[in-house]
């Protein structure tokens, strides 16, 4: 979900991707987050400035030897920090959202009249590795990713490649490790730092101003093979422990090890919190459809009005699962609101839906 290279080198690697490619498949409860995630570490060694900077991540250490100038984002989050510190990749990962360039609204002012990046898929066999190639990238970010030993290994022929870090699970990056190791990268740490915090702040306030959410259990789930559980380390989890809620003290042990989990009827106690996320599809036709269940729509938190629906489709939807640092101010002008009705002690206020 990219050490400049000499035209020569990159004819080269060029003519090997198509051979590649021709072998290569083309895929209690828990405290709050309060501060950010220690960044992943890193060492520059070039005397008055960031390059060459090395940044270790779960297949060992990648040396970028200067600053890049095609940058291509393998991770499907990762052009929000390129964007917010100033560059614009060449090369980009569809998510979802169908958006121009993979690039949100909550981002499109990061791209200040420059051109859009090529948009590239991961249809679950890996990246595209021909198409790649021929961006002539000279780094490669996967940071928010799965990226596998072997897929590494092919990209790292073609440029320098920052895989996701070791000490978490694929696609379990926080936004704030993920945007202090894309800074460092592109040698503007400073700035990058500066961006957390910035947004570490906004959370702060919001907290300040609900402290009724640090008292709040919650959940975010989806409908995929039953009720599906997202874990403490996916981000839209996160995002509701970066705001005060509270997790249930057996959740990842209910989930296993994984970032999220489909969890049998059983187990729908695990889903009676004092707030449950829902991002799902169509709003009206899948909340309706959770209503009818006999198991799920029995529960307090339905029967209360402690739900808080979030359409994929949406703008909303899409920033609500990228969870960057562009999009996070975005999501909580929306869903703050939302969460502050669901959890207000009140069964007849209406979580309404954000205006825009």
């Amino acid at each position: 979900m990219k050490p400049s290279w000499k035209d020569a080198r990159l004819a080269a690697l060029n003519a090997l991707a198509v051979f590649l490619v021709a072998t290569v498949a083309a895929c209690g409860a828990a405290p709050a987050t309060t501060t950010a995630p220690q960044p992943e570490p890193s060492t520059a060694t070039a005397a008055g400035g960031p390059y060459p900077v090395s940044i270790e991540h779960k297949y060992g250490s990648t040396t970028i030897p200067a600053k890049p100038q095609r940058i291509v984002t393998v991770g499907l989050t990762d052009q929000d920090a390129v964007l917010a510190l100033g560059e614009v990749p060449v090369g980009t990962t569809e998510w979802f959202g169908g958006f121009k360039g993979a690039i949100g609204p909550w981002a499109e002012d990061e791209l200040a009249g420059r051109p859009v990046p090529t948009v590239l898929t991961d249809t679950g066999s890996g990246p595209q590795v021909e198409k790649i190639a021929a961006l002539r990238p000279d780094l490669i970010l996967a940071l928010y990713s799965g990226l596998s030993k072997e897929q590494y290994e092919t990209l790292s022929k073609f440029a320098p490649v920052v895989a996701p870090p070791a000490r978490y699970k694929d696609y379990g990056i926080p936004w704030q490790v993920l945007t202090e190791t894309v800074g460092r990268a592109l040698g503007r740490a400073d700035e990058a730092r500066s961006l957390v915090a910035g947004v570490e702040a906004r959370f702060a306030d919001e907290r300040a101003e609900h402290p009724e959410f640090a008292d709040a259990t919650g959940l975010v789930l989806t409908l995929y093979e039953g009720f599906f559980v997202y874990g403490s380390e996916d981000l839209r989890t996160r995002t509701l422990t970066s705001l005060g809620f509270k997790l249930p003290a057996d959740l990842d042990k209910a989930l296993g090890d994984q970032f999220g989990a489909s969890v049998s009827k059983e187990r729908t106690d695990l889903l009676d919190q004092d707030v449950a996320v829902w991002t799902v599809p169509d709003v009206d036709k899948d909340s309706a459809t959770l209503h009818k269940d006999p198991v799920y729509g029995d529960l307090p938190v339905v029967k209360e009005g402690r739900e808080v629906f979030v359409g994929e489709g949406s703008a909303y939807g899409s920033a609500f699962s990228f969870v960057s640092v562009l999009s996070l101010p975005y999501v909580l002008d929306r869903l703050v609101p939302q969460l502050a009705a669901a959890v207000d002690g009140d069964p007849a206020t209406k979580v309404a839906p954000p205006a825009s």
